[in-house]
C-alpha cells in the first residue's frame, strides 16, 4: 500500500491486514532473521520494523497478537472533508456497508483588492460555515446513531473542514471515538470513499533500513 518518508528517517508504510504474513516473510527475505522487541523487529543487518496497532484494534504486545487483532473484523466510521465536499460511510471489515456523499459550493479565494475582497472573504466563510452545518447533519445522521458499533472513526481530506464538521456539539460521541490516523485523500467521492476503507484498516509499520 501507500509509503511516505517519516520525520527523523525511515519511511511510514500501510500494510493491508491479510498480507502481514508475506509482508514479514519478505522483510526476513530482505534483511534476514529478526527478532522481536515488543512491536519492534529488529533484523540482523540492523533494519527495524517497528509497528503500530491499527485504529479501534485492541493494543498488541506481540507480532502474533498484532496479526490476530489487525484481521478481525471491525467497523469503521469514515468521515472525508474538503472544501465543500464531504463524504461519510461505514466500513464493516473491508466492505462499504454505508455511504452518503455530498457538495456544497464554497467559493475559492480571491485577490486581494479592498472592499470587495472582504466581501468576497465574508461570503465564502458562510458558505464554509453552511457547508460544514450539512456535513455534520450527514455525520449525524449515518454515524451517531451507531456510534456504539463503531471502533473507532477515521478521518481525512483537508484537516480544517473535519474538525469544522465534528465542532458540532451533538457529534461529541463521534469525536471520542477519532482516530489519530488522517487520510490523505482527494475532493471526496464515492470511489474515494470506496478506497479509503483499505487506509483506514491498514496496519503502519516504520521501517529504518541499516
Amino acid at each position: 500500500m501507500g509509503e511516505r518518508a517519516a520525520a527523523g528517517g525511515g519511511k511510514w508504510v500501510d500494510v493491508a491486514p491479510e498480507r502481514l504474513p508475506r509482508w514479514l516473510e519478505n522483510f526476513v527475505t530482505r534483511h534476514g532473521a529478526y527478532r522481536e522487541e515488543g512491536l519492534t523487529l529488529i533484523a540482523a543487518d540492523g533494519a527495524s520494523a517497528e509497528w503500530q496497532t491499527p485504529p479501534g484494534g485492541e493494543p498488541a504486545g506481540t507480532m502474533a497478537e498484532l496479526i490476530r487483532v489487525a484481521q478481525e473484523p471491525r467497523r469503521l466510521g469514515l468521515l472525508l472533508a474538503r472544501k465543500g465536499a464531504v463524504a461519510v460511510g461505514i466500513a464493516d471489515g473491508a466492505e462499504l456497508v454505508v455511504s452518503k456523499v455530498d457538495t456544497h459550493y464554497v467559493q475559492g479565494r480571491t485577490a486581494a483588492g479592498g472592499w470587495s475582497q472582504q466581501r468576497f472573504a465574508r461570503r465564502r466563510d458562510n458558505q464554509a460555515k453552511a457547508a460544514a452545518a450539512d456535513g455534520a447533519g450527514i455525520v449525524g445522521r449515518l454515524l451517531l446513531s451507531e456510534v456504539r458499533t463503531l471502533a473507532a472513526l477515521i478521518t481525512g481530506g483537508d484537516r480544517s473542514a473535519v474538525d469544522a464538521i465534528l465542532s458540532s456539539p451533538t457529534l461529541a460521541p463521534l469525536g471520542r471515538l477519532r482516530s489519530e490516523r488522517f487520510l490523505d485523500v482527494p475532493e471526496p467521492r464515492h470511489a474515494v470513499l470506496v478506497s479509503a476503507v483499505a487506509g483506514a484498516r491498514a496496519v503502519s509499520v516504520l521501517v529504518r533500513e541499516p
